[in-house]
């Protein structure tokens, strides 16, 4: 009778796309770039119903950059569900990252449905999952080098994570097909949240990476470092690596600890509205296989409680008079104004990561403003507070929104630091006049 139970259990499971993995049970092991397109493609075999295999681009050398998108609605982007996305073996030659993130898709699938917790997050959020970036410098790196930059650039010989267009200062290197590739998948979603993983260090380190100035959200992004590096006690003790000091409880800013430009998370956070933090989670960049298992659980409580974040702070839409969506509406932040206007998706939505406190919102499109002073409260839910953001008829004294700061992945601009402060400038100066008349 028993056995009739389960066998009706197994195709139920079968049925809503979710069987779960008995016989795969991934192995603590590096996966070449064929194992790992194999595994990622069973994993979308096993669970239809909540994945999304895609391509988003290829390789110098034509390899495939592989995403698997999590989720309850994993194909599209759902109105009020945030986009997370988690990036890892830029360097070709750091690889814990790449074996930490098939670990995180598996204990994902394996738990919908059976662990309350994970079921939720997947219910809630669509997660993009890319183990690696950089295939062909994982295929020409070397095991066990702990410290040579075998296998760190790409086959045309250049650093990924020095590619990216940079808000300040020019850079001239020509962007690669990966770069290309992951600027024309942010640029086609609503990043809210997303972290890359290193090696070399053991440390979370947050924006900027190229300047030496707080960036205007830098309570949020102490918090969400602290955080990843609280749940991972070898991080969090300050450990030094032999090629890497210790860190004050496991955190840096990356300007402090050595400025870089062109890297992924500045571009990130100023160009896509997507907040974004770098993880160092190994001082050896390709260690012993036998350590894989260790560094999984070092890092598997903080890769779950980083993604939960995504639902802090305030989301909602900008609506108009008649309550249809409005794209490209402003939604500033008074006393945290970023270099690029925070706008709008093509659903009049936005999300912003905030502490719970008391915030005012300047709320801006062509011809019209408004302005509202909304507390967030403390949530235990993985949902943001919803505010939707609604313009009148009798909304006075417009404050006009300013021009776009994106860059289309042009890496040949050389005024693209001046036009992003002249904007930032001129919409402070637009908003402190609003507010004192």
């Amino acid at each position: 009778m028993l056995r009739g139970h389960m066998a009706t259990a197994a195709v139920t499971l079968l049925w809503l796309g979710v069987l779960p993995l008995f016989a795969q049970n991934l192995d603590f092991s590096y996966h070449n770039f064929g194992q790992m397109e194999a595994v990622l493609k069973k994993f979308n075999s096993n669970y239809p119903s909540i994945t999304f295999l895609h391509s988003i681009g290829k390789s110098v050398e034509g390899r495939d950059l592989w995403v698997l998108v999590v989720g309850r609605y994993p194909n599209k982007h759902t109105v009020g569900i945030p986009e997370f996305k988690y990036v890892a073996n830029m360097h070709g030659n750091e690889a814990v990252g790449r074996e930490i993130l098939l670990h995180l898709i598996e204990y994902l699938l394996t738990g919908y449905q059976s662990d309350a917790n994970v079921t939720q997050l997947i219910t809630n959020t669509r997660i993009h999952i890319m183990p690696s970036m950089n295939p062909d410098g994982f295929e020409a790196s070397s095991y066990l080098d702990c410290d040579s930059t075998n296998g760190r650039t790409n086959k045309n010989g250049y650093d990924l994570n020095r590619n990216f267009p940079d808000a300040f200062e020019q850079n001239t290197d020509t962007i690669q097909p990966e770069t290309q590739a992951v600027i024309n998948w942010i640029t086609n979603e609503s990043f809210v949240l997303s972290a890359n993983f290193h090696g070399g260090a053991m440390v979370a380190s947050y924006p900027y990476d190229n300047s030496y100035t707080t960036p205007p959200d830098n309570d949020v992004l102490q918090y969400l470092a602290q955080l990843y590096a609280k749940n991972n006690d070898k991080m969090y003790s300050g450990m030094s690596c032999p090629s890497s000091i210790g860190f004050n409880n496991g955190v840096t800013n990356g300007a402090n600890w050595y400025k870089i430009r062109g890297g992924m998370q500045d571009y990130n956070y100023i160009f896509s509205q997507c907040v974004e933090i770098t993880l160092e989670v190994s001082c050896c960049k390709y260690p012993d296989a036998a350590t894989l298992q260790g560094h999984w659980n070092d890092n598997k409580v903080s890769v779950v409680e980083y993604m939960k974040q995504v639902h802090m702070g305030i989301k909602g839409q900008v609506l108009d008079t008649n309550g249809k969506p409005i794209q490209n509406a402003v939604v500033d932040v008074q006393g945290r104004l970023r270099i690029c206007p925070y706008r709008t998706n093509k659903n009049g939505e936005y999300f912003l990561l905030l502490l719970p406190g008391t915030y005012t919102f300047n709320v801006m499109m062509l011809d019209k403003s408004m302005v509202k002073t909304i507390t967030i409260p403390q949530s235990s839910t993985l949902s943001a507070m919803t505010y939707n953001f609604q313009f009148t008829e009798t909304t006075s004294s417009p404050l006009p929104a300013t021009g776009s700061c994106t860059l289309n992945g042009s890496n040949s601009s050389g005024s693209t630091l001046q036009v992003c402060l002249i904007m930032f400038f001129l919409r402070t100066v637009l908003v402190l006049l609003y507010n004192i008349l």
